[in-house]
């Protein structure tokens, strides 16, 4: 049995096209694979530790090859506690709209939580990054309001090339992109582009 964690970014819910289509992946996934369990993240719900005092000294020790004293053991257990409950998944999906060109400021503080020395990427002077978070898949659902895929708009999209580097570097690569867009479009276009990607959700979680 495969566990598979959603990792959820939108506040809009029942409202959010990359939520929507990440729940019809999710279904689909569920028929095709109904003896695997999936786990849930809502970031909008979810506590996660602040990267100040004990918690960015405990880092800084580990940058630096050095041990912990008790506070910032402490701090440093509630980082890797989260860490843990990802790397512990099989499988991945995310669902994030587009804030400002780029990702939520949830997302991104869950990120910045998770990804850690020696915990999801290491590093040596002689083969530089490696990341640690090997062989398994990640499918990654994007909703934005416009289209970026043409020469003009396509240097403007830091939600994708975000998204896939950070991957790439915590040692993900097999990725799968599932794009919702333009959703400020007309509601007839909207429609058309939520009832493509689904399809293409469902396609992909049959074999994921």
């Amino acid at each position: 049995m495969s566990k598979l964690l959603y990792i959820e970014s939108s506040p809009r819910k029942s409202r959010s096209k990359s939520i929507n289509v990440a729940q019809a992946f999710i279904e689909q996934y569920q028929a095709s694979h109904p003896g695997d369990e999936v786990v849930t993240i809502d970031l909008w719900q979810k506590s996660l530790p602040e990267f100040d005092g004990y918690t960015i000294d405990a880092k800084y020790q580990v940058l630096n090859g050095q041990g912990h004293d008790a506070e910032q053991a402490t701090a440093w257990k509630t980082v890797v506690d989260v860490i843990d409950e990802f790397k512990a998944a099989d499988k991945y999906v995310f669902s994030l709209p587009m804030w400002n060109f780029g990702i939520p400021y949830k997302l991104k503080h869950y990120i910045d939580v998770i990804a850690q020395p020696g915990q999801t990427f290491s590093y040596s002077p002689d083969t530089g990054y490696t990341g640690l978070v090997t062989g398994k898949p990640v499918a990654v659902v994007y909703a934005r309001g416009g289209s970026y895929g043409s020469d003009q708009t396509k240097g403007l999209d830091f939600q994708t090339s975000y998204m896939e580097l950070l991957l790439g570097f915590i040692g993900f690569t097999d990725i799968h992109s599932v794009i919702v867009e333009p959703t400020l479009a007309s509601p007839e276009d909207v429609a058309e582009s939520e009832a493509a990607a689904i399809q293409q959700a469902q396609q992909l979680a049959t074999k994921f």
